[in-house]
């Protein structure tokens, strides 16, 4: 970790809705409706319509508002500097419906979807913080064991797939390589990796 990421005050908060304008800060500063606001595995089109009248934005307020929210914002002496989707698996359709990425076996794991570092803080530390937030939020709603599906690149990977996350980025939590999934990102195949709890 960086000397500045080391000096630094770190907090890590589920984004209910009193946090949800960080939130778009962070995934969505300019706040365009047709951005992803982090949705697509979440909610099919027909849900956002009814959920959020059609408001992508709108959608992703009331999920904030569930007894589970969809993620963690770390913050950086005091600003949202980063954003993890996650939740449990059997409350992530595109999940539950995937034959990409199958469970591996019946234990009932949380699943991180995105990982994003917002514009002008990468490369300082902020996804360490991030997933150890994410990590401890999944922990205190009782999750056995979490899993992500991230890529093994040998360099630098496509940055519209980076949110799937690096299995670097995930061994340095302790998450360890348990399959492969039948799922790829910029055209590399999505590992499976899991940490237990």
């Amino acid at each position: 970790m960086s000397n500045a990421a080391q000096d630094s005050h770190w907090e890590c908060h589920p984004v209910t809705p009193d946090r949800f304008e960080d939130f778009g800060d962070v995934i969505n500063p300019t706040r365009r409706d047709t951005h992803c606001w982090c949705l697509s595995h979440r909610l099919g089109v027909k849900d956002i319509e009814e959920l959020g009248g059609r408001s992508r934005e709108t959608a992703m307020r009331k999920l904030c508002d569930r007894e589970n929210p969809p993620g963690v914002l770390t913050y950086r002496n005091g600003e949202p500097v980063g954003w993890c989707s996650i939740g449990p698996r059997a409350e992530i359709p595109r999940l539950v419906v995937s034959k990409l990425i199958r469970p591996v076996d019946a234990v009932p794991v949380w699943s991180i979807i995105c990982v994003v570092v917002r514009s002008g803080y990468r490369r300082q530390g902020v996804t360490e913080q991030l997933l150890e937030g994410a990590i401890a939020y999944a922990a205190s709603r009782g999750a056995p064991a979490i899993e992500a599906h991230p890529v093994d690149p040998d360099g630098r990977m496509d940055t519209t797939m980076a949110f799937v996350g690096t299995r670097t980025m995930f061994e340095r939590v302790g998450f360890r390589v348990i399959g492969t999934t039948d799922a790829v990102a910029s055209r590399m195949p999505r590992l499976i990796m899991r940490r237990d709890l």
